[in-house]
C-alpha cells in the first residue's frame, strides 16, 4: 500500500512527489492523465509555438460563451503532461510581491504571509546569477537570463524608459516596478519544467512509482475518526481498465484550479444541490468548491514591422539545426515572450503594480492560432488584480467530461475591470508609439486604426481580449467555514485529503503563477510531512 497518492503530476504534483519520496521509509504513487514529456517542442524553448497544435499536451478547455466578452468561448489551454502547465508555459518567472502574500494571510490564510514563503521560494530556486535574500541558488528549479533576445525586444525596453519608466532587470527582486527582459525557468538554454526539475531527479527512487495516462474518476472514502469521511484511496482508470489503489496516510490532490474542483465534487465533496443533479452521494456539503474563480485577463496590441525582423517568418528547420546542434543557442532557446513589464497605474488602489505586460516580436493572434501574415509585434497587456468572478459547474458525473467555466470576465458591479481593460490598450499603444519603435513601426493590426475612443477601445476589448492562462482560486485556502481548505491545505469535513496547486490561491498574485504554484507545494511538502512524522509517532505509542 502506497502512504501517499498524489493525483496530478504537473507543477505542484512534481514537487510533492520529489519531496515526499526523499523519504525511503513511505511509498509515493503519482498519477498523471497525460503521456510522458517526451515530444521535443516542449524542451527547445522557442517550441511553446508549435505546441499550441499539440492537443495530446493539452486538456484544451473552453469557457462557456462570455456575456460581457460578445459572447465568445475563450481558449483555456492546461498542461496534460508530466510537469503540466509548466511544460508548456511561456517559462517566465515573477512571484508577485510581498503585499500579495501579505493579502493571503490578512484573507485568512494564516502563515501564508511574505515572511512564512520567501524561504520556500528561495528553496526551490536556482537562480544563475547566485544566492542573496531574496533568490536560491541551489535548488532544483534553474531560473535563468536569456541566452537570445530579439532587437525588438530591446526596442521595447527603450520604448518604456521613453515614456518615464524605469528599467528593471529583476522583477522578482525588491521593486517589482519597471521594463526589462524575463527571467526565465530555464536551464543550459532548454526548458526546466516541474518534471525536469523535480521529477527526473526522483525517478530512480525505488518508493516512487509514477503512471502516465491515468485519468483519476474518484477520490474514495472510509469512516475515520468520529464517523468523519477519511480519504482511503483513489479510483482511476489506464488504457481502458480501472483500478482502485487504497492510501494509507494523504491523497494528495494536485490537479489545478479546473480539475481539482472537478474531482472533490466528482468524489461527493461540493455544493449538494449540484451534486445531486447528478447523482453523485454527498460526503460534504461545500459550496466553495468551484467559485471563487479567477484569471487574468488579457488584450493584445499588434502592429506591423517594416523590417523582417520578427520570428513571423523563421525557419523552423534553422531554428531545431541551430538549437540541437550548437549547443541550446539560438532562436530556439527564446521563450518568445521575452521583454516586459510591471506598471502601476493611475487607478492603482495601493502601491502595488496593477497592469503586466508581455511583448512579442512576431504576431501573435488567439494565442498563436491564427497565423497573420507579413511581420509584426504584440503587445500583451493584462490587468493583474481583476474584482470579476467566476465559477466552475459540474457537466456530468463522468470525470471524462470536461467541467463547464464560467469564467465571468468584466462583470463587477462598478465596471472597474473594463476600465483597467482599457488603460492596458491605451498604455500598449502610447509605448508603440515611442520613439524607439520608429524604425520600425507599420500599420496598425489590433486594433486596425489609431485614434480610437473609449467606446472604440471597449469595443476592441469585448472582442479580441484572452486568457493568459493564470486560473486560481476554485478551492479557497481560508480559516472560515465556507474556505474549501485551511491554512494546512487540508479539505474541511474530511480527514486524509489536501489540494496542493493553484486552486487554493485566495487572491491572484500580481504576475505569472507558475512560480507561486510551485512555492505552495514545496511548503506543503513540508506540512505533509510533519504530518506523516506524528502520524507514524501515534501509530507506534498506540502499538499498533
Amino acid at each position: 500500500m502506497y502512504d501517499y497518492i498524489i493525483i496530478g503530476a504537473g507543477s505542484a504534483g512534481c514537487v510533492l512527489a520529489n519531496r515526499l519520496s526523499a523519504d525511503p521509509d513511505v511509498r509515493v504513487l503519482l498519477l498523471e492523465a497525460g503521456p510522458r514529456d517526451r515530444h521535443p517542442f516542449i524542451h527547445m524553448p522557442a517550441g511553446i509555438a508549435k505546441l499550441v497544435g499539440v492537443r495530446r499536451l493539452n486538456w484544451d478547455y473552453y469557457t462557456a460563451p462570455e456575456p460581457q466578452l460578445d459572447g465568445r468561448t475563450l481558449w483555456w489551454p492546461r498542461g496534460k503532461v508530466l510537469g503540466g502547465s509548466s511544460s508548456i508555459n511561456a517559462m517566465c518567472y515573477t512571484r508577485g510581491v510581498p503585499g500579495d502574500y501579505d493579502e493571503w494571510a490578512a484573507l485568512g490564510a494564516d502563515g501564508w504571509h511574505w515572511d512564512n514563503v520567501l524561504p520556500y521560494f528561495r528553496r526551490s530556486e536556482s537562480n544563475q546569477r547566485g544566492a542573496d535574500a531574496l533568490h536560491g541558488g541551489d535548488g532544483p528549479l534553474h531560473v535563468s537570463e536569456l541566452r537570445h533576445s530579439n532587437p525588438l525586444s530591446h526596442a521595447f525596453i527603450e520604448a518604456g524608459m521613453q515614456a518615464g519608466y524605469p528599467r528593471n532587470d529583476d522583477f522578482s527582486g525588491r521593486v517589482q516596478e519597471g521594463f526589462g527582459l524575463y527571467q526565465v525557468t530555464q536551464k543550459d538554454g532548454a526548458r526546466c519544467s516541474s518534471a525536469v526539475a523535480y521529477l527526473n531527479p526522483a525517478r530512480p527512487r525505488g518508493n516512487l512509482e509514477i503512471v502516465t495516462g491515468a485519468l483519476v474518476s474518484r477520490i474514495t472514502f472510509e469512516s475515520g475518526r468520529g464517523g468523519v469521511p477519511r480519504a482511503s484511496g483513489v479510483t482511476y482508470s489506464v488504457g481502458g481498465r480501472a483500478f482502485h489503489q487504497p492510501c494509507a496516510r494523504e491523497v494528495l490532490l494536485c490537479g489545478g484550479a479546473l480539475n481539482s474542483p472537478q474531482l472533490l465534487m466528482l468524489s461527493g465533496i461540493g455544493p449538494a444541490a449540484q451534486l445531486r443533479r447528478h447523482g453523485l452521494e454527498v460526503i460534504v456539503d461545500a459550496s466553495q468548491v468551484g467559485e471563487n474563480l479567477q484569471d487574468h485577463l488579457d488584450i493584445c496590441t499588434l502592429r506591423q514591422c517594416t523590417q523582417p525582423i520578427t520570428y513571423d517568418r523563421v525557419s523552423d528547420l534553422r531554428i531545431a539545426f541551430d538549437y540541437y546542434l550548437r549547443g541550446h543557442s539560438g532562436v530556439g532557446s527564446s521563450n518568445v515572450a521575452e521583454a516586459g513589464a510591471f506598471i502601476r497605474s493611475a487607478l492603482a488602489p495601493d502601491a502595488r503594480a496593477d497592469i503586466q505586460l508581455h511583448f512579442v516580436p512576431a504576431l501573435l493572434d488567439d494565442h498563436g492560432r491564427n497565423r497573420l501574415p507579413g511581420d509584426g509585434f504584440t503587445v500583451h497587456a493584462c490587468f493583474l488584480r481583476p474584482r470579476s468572478r467566476g465559477r466552475l459547474v459540474l457537466a456530468s458525473g463522468r470525470a471524462a467530461d470536461k467541467v463547464r467555466i464560467e469564467a465571468n470576465y468584466l462583470s463587477d458591479a462598478e465596471g472597474f475591470d473594463m476600465r483597467m481593460m482599457l488603460e492596458c490598450a491605451r498604455l500598449s499603444r502610447e509605448l508603440l508609439a515611442q520613439p524607439a519603435f520608429d524604425p520600425y513601426r507599420g500599420a496598425p493590426i489590433f486594433p486596425d486604426r489609431d485614434g480610437l475612443d473609449d467606446a472604440g477601445l471597449k469595443a476592441f476589448v469585448r472582442a479580441k481580449a484572452e486568457s493568459i492562462y493564470h486560473p486560481i482560486g476554485t478551492c479557497r485556502m481560508g480559516s472560515d467555514p465556507d474556505a474549501v481548505v485551511d491554512p494546512q491545505l487540508r479539505v474541511r469535513g474530511v480527514e486524509g485529503l489536501r489540494v496542493v496547486d493553484a486552486s487554493v490561491m485566495p487572491r491572484l498574485p500580481g504576475g505569472n503563477t507558475n512560480a507561486p504554484t510551485i512555492m505552495i507545494a514545496e511548503r506543503a511538502s513540508d506540512m505533509i510531512s510533519g504530518s506523516g512524522r506524528n502520524q507514524a509517532d501515534t501509530i507506534r505509542t498506540s502499538g499498533s
